[in-house]
Order: C-alpha cells, then structure tokens, then sequence
C-alpha cells in the first residue's frame, strides 16, 4: 500500500535549453522515471530537517542556580518578617539568579539511512523539474574568471535583479523611494568541479555552485531555481540510476 505521503510522477517533461546570451536553443526530455517517479514530500522534509539540525553548533549556556555568583545565606529569617519565605539570591525567581531548566551545549546531529537520502535527493530534483523551477544551460562561455560577466549572464536568463513591487507615491514633500530589486536565489549545479563558473559566481548573492556529486535534498530545495549544464543533467541521470 503506498503511504499518502508519495505522489507517483509518470510521463516526460521537457526542460527548456539557454545559450550564455538568454536564447531558447531547444529543449530536453526528462522522464520522470529517470528520478524515481515518485515524490515524498514527509522523506524529502525529513532530510532537510536532518541538514538543518546538523548544522546547528548547540553552544548555547546557561547558569543554573548552582552556577552564578552569588552567596549560599538565607536573605533574611523564616518567619517574624512579614515577607514571604525566600531562599538564596541565586534562585531563578530573583533577577540574576539562575536559569532553571535551561539549555546546556548538546550536539543535535543525527544521520537518516543514506538510501533514504539518496531518494530524497533524487525527488528534490524530480520536484524542481516538474514544477518549472528547473532550467539547462547549454555553455556559459566563460574564458576566464568574471563576476560581473556571470551576473550579465544570470540577467539574460532572468534569474537575477527581478523588480519588485512598484512602491506606492510619495507624499507631497517626500522623497521618492526606489523599488527594491529582487535576487532570486538559485543552485548552480555542474556534472564536475568547474573552477570557472565557481569563482565567477561566489560573489554573487543568492547563487550557489555545486557538482552534482555534493547535491543532496537541502541544497536542492532551498533555492528556488535550479540550473543545470546538459552535462550536469546527464550526470544526475546515471546517478539516479545506479
């Protein structure tokens, strides 16, 4: 019985190909069964929520009562005073006492099945095609390291410096402000290490340059873009299949 979870993706999708100018050249066929055919969203959020908790340092400190400085004598006696019993000056219900039950430093990593992860991943990329977010570059021609040229690029494919919303007018007497550009943030992905397209594109926020091989769900799925070169694409394929 298949969990309620899983979408079965059947059929082939066709990814349209950019040249480095932004010019449509064509497009590639991508079976669905190439990926899976099968999309689970509970796998797929159990993965980046495992990225997520491993990434987390857990230093956090705090002073317990036992802990922070402080005298051990009773403020002042138990009865006769007209107050309330009271203990130290380092309890948690004194200003500048101790915290009671605070965080301590603890390591939240855990690892999930690397099976399961490698279905995650596969789906996250099945995702991304099937919902348009996924676009082949066919070269980038890049000759040498070039930010401002990747960021030209980006701009041709309409990946970058999308305009937001139209602010409202000013008021009579204020200044006009400008409306705020968008980045949209996006993954890279190449089927080897290119020291190229990776130079050329670290400086530029909201993108990410990856080989496919360190692909994995959290990193798909956090950009809301995906491209691809046609050789990464095939890399992935054969991944997949293996």
């Amino acid at each position: 019985m298949a969990s309620p979870h899983t979408e079965t993706v059947t059929g082939t999708f066709a990814v349209k190909v950019f040249n480095h100018q932004g010019q449509e050249v064509g497009s590639v066929n991508v079976d669905a069964a190439d990926f899976g055919g099968k999309i689970s969203a509970r796998l797929m959020h159990e993965a980046v929520m495992m990225y997520e908790a491993n990434q987390r340092q857990g230093t956090h400190h705090t002073l317990r009562r036992g802990e922070v400085a402080g005298s051990t004598k009773k403020l002042f006696r138990q009865k006769g005073t007209g107050n309330a019993r009271v203990g130290t000056k380092r309890t948690n219900k004194r200003r500048g006492g101790g915290t009671a039950k605070g965080p301590k430093p603890r390591d939240y990593s855990y690892a999930l099945p690397k099976q399961a992860l490698r279905l995650a991943t596969r789906m996250a990329i099945l995702a991304k095609i099937r919902d348009n977010a996924a676009v082949v570059v066919d070269d980038f021609g890049l000759t040498a390291v070039k930010t401002k040229t990747m960021a030209g690029i980006l701009k041709a494919l309409n990946l970058r410096d999308v305009p937001g919303p139209v602010p409202p007018p000013a008021a009579e007497g204020e200044a006009t402000k400008k409306p705020k550009k968008k980045h949209l943030s996006l993954l890279i992905g190449t089927d080897k290490l290119d020291s190229l397209v990776y130079r050329s594109a670290r400086n530029l926020a909201g993108v990410r340059v990856l080989p496919t091989s360190d692909f994995n769900a959290y990193e798909v799925l956090r950009p809301k873009r995906l491209v691809l070169t046609k050789g990464a694409l095939e890399a992935l394929r054969k991944s997949s299949k293996q």
